[in-house]
């Protein structure tokens, strides 16, 4: 049976993953990598998964799966997460809102399974000369 965690976790990420400043109206100040923790709340998914995602001028891109999931979908310049994500025959939809360093929302697989995700924005330090 395909694991409709992946699906789900595509879209979660990206969902991952918003920051709200008006800084860049495409999207592009969510751009980096997110990881992405899906947690089941109804259906027959496992209860917990785990995934990285990566935010580039609003377009979401998994970076760790396990199967042929795809995703489509965008963040917003506001942080608004909507994403379209399938595998074989099951298809899902992650919505949800990103922060500055962090984010969260709800995904859904059919009617096979539900629940919530949570995103956590990697640090990338830059030294700085002073």
């Amino acid at each position: 049976m395909m694991k409709l965690a992946t699906i789900v976790a595509l879209g979660a990420g990206l969902c991952a993953p918003a920051i709200t400043s008006p800084r860049a109206a495409d999207g592009g100040n969510f751009n980096g990598t997110w990881s992405v923790e899906l947690v089941t709340e109804s259906g027959l998914c496992d209860s917990r998964y785990s995934y990285a995602v990566a935010v580039q001028e609003g377009q979401v891109r998994l970076v760790s799966s396990g199967g042929a999931a795809r995703m489509s979908g965008r963040v917003g310049p506001d942080g608004t997460v909507g994403l379209s994500v399938s595998n074989g025959t099951a298809s899902g939809a992650v919505s949800g809102r990103l922060q500055a360093r962090s984010g969260g929302g709800t995904w859904k697989v059919s009617a096979l399974c539900s629940g919530r995700w949570t995103a956590r924005r990697h640090s990338s330090q830059v030294a700085q000369a002073e």
